[in-house]
C-alpha cells in the first residue's frame, strides 16, 4: 500500500547576514544551511493499518506526509503509494489519497459547506448514487447535517474539522493522511473524530496515516506506531511495546493553598515521584501500578488541592526516554 525507501529531504536556507548590510550581501551571496528534515526513512504500512507517525516538533512529521501526498519532491529515495511515485502521478495519487491538515482546509470559505461537497463531487468524478450514500454515512458518523447550510467561515473550529475529514472522505480514498486532525479541539469533538475514524476504517478497509501530539488519540486508534526524532526512525513497531517498555505514566497536576508545604507531606509511596513548583505538586507514576483514584484520593485529603490535572506522558517525555535508552545501550556496547 505505502512503500518508503530510504527517503531523505533536505531544505537549503542561505544564511543572512545581520543589519541592511548583511541583507543585501545575502542577495549576492551563495551560502546556504543545509537542513536534513528527513534523514534516510523507511517503512511499509499495509492495506487497512492505522499507523501513528509521531515525534516532537520539527521531527519531520508533516515533511514525510508531504512528501505521500506529492506535495514535496524528495531529496533522494523512493515513496511508493500503491506502486505510484505521488510526486511523479500526483493526478493520479490524489485520487486514492484523502488528506486534512489540521491548520488548512480544502473548503470554499464564503460558500455553504454543502456547495463546497458538490463542488468535490464534481473535482472526483463522484456518481450520484455514491455521493449520496456517503454523505448519507458520513453525515452519520460525524454529524454534520446540522451546519451543512452554513458558510464554512462561521464554523467553530470542530465543526470544520468534522467538515474537512468528511471531504477527505468524499471520494471514497483508500489512504487517509490526518495530519494533526484533534489539535485545539475539547474532549467531546475530539472523541468524536476519533469514533468517525474507527467508523470510515471499518467500513472502507481505509489505511489512516496519522499525526498527532495527543497521546489518547494513538492509543484509541492506533496499533502501531513509527516515531521520528531529528528526521530519523528511532522507533517502529506495536503500541503495546512502547507501554510495556515505559508504563502506563500519568502525572497528577494539583494547585495546592499557600499555608501547604508539600516536603512536610508524607510521600504516597516510592512508586510515586514527587515533583514541587511554585504552588504546583506533580505526582508522577504509573497507573499500571499505582490505581489512580486512590492517588487522587490521597492528594486532595493531604494538599488540599483547589484544581486538579491528569495527563499523560507526552510524546516529547516517550521520544526523550527512548534516545536515553539507545545512548545507554550504545554505551554499553562500546564498553
Amino acid at each position: 500500500m505505502i512503500e518508503v525507501k530510504s527517503l531523505t529531504k533536505v531544505f537549503r536556507k542561505p544564511i543572512r547576514g545581520r543589519g541592511v548590510l548583511g541583507m543585501l550581501k545575502t542577495l549576492f551571496s551563495r551560502k546556504y544551511k543545509e537542513i536534513r528534515a528527513v534523514d534516510d526513512v523507511s517503512f511499509d504500512i499495509g492495506e487497512g493499518e492505522i499507523v501513528g507517525y509521531i515525534g516532537s516538533n520539527g521531527a519531520g512529521k508533516s515533511t514525510t506526509i508531504k512528501m505521500m501526498c506529492g506535495i514535496l519532491t524528495p531529496t533522494s529515495g523512493k515513496v511508493l503509494v500503491n506502486g505510484r511515485e505521488p510526486y511523479v502521478k500526483r493526478k493520479v495519487v490524489a485520487k486514492e489519497i484523502g488528506v486534512v491538515f489540521g491548520q488548512k482546509t480544502q473548503l470554499w470559505w464564503d460558500i455553504p459547506l454543502i456547495e463546497s461537497f458538490k463542488v468535490l463531487k464534481e473535482i472526483y468524478q463522484v456518481s450520484e448514487e455514491d455521493y449520496k450514500s456517503r454523505m448519507e454515512f458520513l453525515s452519520s458518523v460525524l454529524g454534520i447535517d446540522e451546519f451543512l447550510t452554513q458558510p464554512v467561515r462561521t464554523l467553530s473550529l470542530g465543526q470544520r474539522m468534522r467538515a474537512d475529514l468528511a471531504a477527505s472522505m468524499l471520494h471514497n480514498p483508500k489512504i487517509l493522511f490526518l495530519d494533526e486532525p484533534t489539535i485545539g479541539m475539547d474532549v467531546l469533538v475530539k472523541e468524536k473524530i476519533r469514533q468517525a475514524i474507527h467508523a470510515l476504517n471499518a467500513k472502507y478497509h481505509t489505511t489512516v496515516v496519522l499525526t498527532t501530539h495527543d497521546m489518547v488519540d494513538i492509543e484509541n486508534l492506533c496499533s502501531r506506531i513509527i516515531m521520528i526524532e531529528k528526521g530519523k526512525i528511532i522507533y517502529d513497531g506495536p503500541l503495546g511495546d512502547i507501554k510495556h517498555r515505559f508504563g502506563n505514566i500519568k502525572t497528577l497536576t494539583l494547585t495546592i493553598p499557600a499555608n501547604i508545604n508539600p516536603q512536610e507531606v508524607k510521600p504516597y509511596s516510592e512508586e510515586v515521584d514527587l515533583i514541587t513548583e511554585k504552588d504546583k505538586v506533580m505526582l508522577r507514576f504509573d497507573a499500571d501500578k499505582v490505581k489512580l483514584e486512590d492517588v487522587v484520593q490521597y492528594a486532595f485529603s493531604n494538599y488540599q488541592a483547589i484544581d486538579m490535572k491528569i495527563s499523560d506522558i507526552s510524546i516529547e517525555d516517550v521520544v526523550k526516554k527512548i534516545l536515553a535508552q539507545q545512548e545507554e545501550e550504545k554505551h554499553a556496547k562500546e564498553i
